[in-house]
């Protein structure tokens, strides 16, 4: 028996956590500034051909990761059918319809409905999954998320100045995400593959969807202006691509509780940029609201802590009474769910 390893220097920790932090900083700034680049990127291109360029340019960045980790692709037929669903409702369909809903409101007011996802998905988890029972403080969480919405929508005016198919769309978005998370849990878990694996041909299946709509729908632009292009890029390579590699790491360092935190940061973060640098309108509501939505989604996100019987104190057996071996008991792991979807996606990433 070797002796035991000696522990780490204190410094080791230390660098550690500045790492995950940084990583955490830039995931959070990059999931923030996409509702920004789908804004952008819509001046310049229809919103199907958007999500198309975001697709291709995200399915790349996760391709080269796979190729280079030497990562196996998911095996099954049942797993590719499922995977093709999860790839409509957590890519193809949420980011069309944010960016089809860009086109009428505000990347802030965008930023804000996708924070609406945790609340949709304590909803719909009632009801699909079983390990997820209501308590007061969720329920409670439930009824702050809606006034909270219905701050940033300004209900007291009449929604006066609000254009209700875009938000609409934006709301619909995250609520795809949400049945989408719920659908990969009870379907996806336990494959055996990874979840660099599962989350490229996730993301590869949704472009192959759009690569059959987009000419459907919409017609080879006549110009291409190089700040909506670069938006596309940056939207696909960092906000799908890049990003989700960042979420891995970070979900394996302090694990997906902790992980799952940057979904309060993206409306900030998107409010901000979009303030700023769109010279979007701000009024006093948006901000308020949003801070109320998300006090509502983190109370959703509660977990009671079930009481556990005290373990009986271990005595040495003798002689007399043998002892016989306990069958070990086990759960099933639960796979991190990918993007956004990654982690908890958090996200409600966008």
């Amino acid at each position: 028996m070797s002796p035991a390893a000696p522990p780490s220097p204190s410094p080791a920790p230390t660098s550690r956590l500045l790492d995950w932090r940084v990583r955490f900083g830039a995931l959070a700034l990059i999931w923030g500034f996409s509702f920004l680049f789908i804004k952008v990127g819509t001046e310049g291109f229809a919103p199907f051909q958007v999500t198309f360029g975001r697709l291709l340019f995200g399915t790349a960045v996760l391709a080269v990761a796979i190729v280079v980790k030497r990562d196996r692709l998911p095996r099954g037929a049942r797993v590719w059918g499922h995977l093709t669903v999860a790839a409509f409702l957590l890519n193809a369909l949420p980011f069309s319809l944010f960016a089809y809903a860009e086109l009428t409101i505000p990347s802030t007011l965008a930023g804000i409905c996708n924070a609406t996802t945790p609340l949709w998905g304590m909803l719909l988890s009632l009801v699909a999954l079983s390990e997820d029972r209501p308590t007061r403080v969720r329920a409670a969480g439930l009824g702050i998320g809606f006034i909270g919405v219905l701050t940033v929508l300004g209900a007291w005016q009449g929604f006066s100045g609000l254009d209700v198919t875009g938000t609409a769309l934006a709301l619909l978005a995250s609520f795809s995400y949400a049945v989408g998370w719920i659908y990969v849990r009870r379907t996806l878990s336990g494959t055996g593959a990874s979840n660099l694996s599962l989350a490229g041909s996730q993301v590869g299946l949704a472009t192959l969807q759009l690569a059959v709509v987009t000419p459907l729908f919409t017609s080879l632009p006549t110009s291409i202006d190089l700040v909506p292009l670069l938006a596309v890029i940056a939207l696909g390579a960092l906000g799908t691509g890049y990003a989700m590699l960042l979420q891995y790491g970070v979900v394996a360092e302090v694990g997906p509780t902790t992980a799952a935190m940057v979904t309060y940061f993206i409306p900030v973060i998107a409010t901000a940029a979009g303030v700023a640098l769109l010279d979007e309108r701000l009024t006093w509501n948006t901000p308020v609201g949003a801070l109320v939505v998300l006090a509502g989604a983190a109370l959703t996100q509660t977990r009671t802590s079930r009481r556990r019987p005290a373990a009986p104190t271990p005595t040495e057996p003798t002689r007399a009474e043998p002892t016989r071996a306990e069958p070990l008991r086990t759960e099933p792991l639960r796979a991190p769910e990918p993007e956004p979807t990654a982690a908890r996606q958090p996200a409600s990433r966008t």
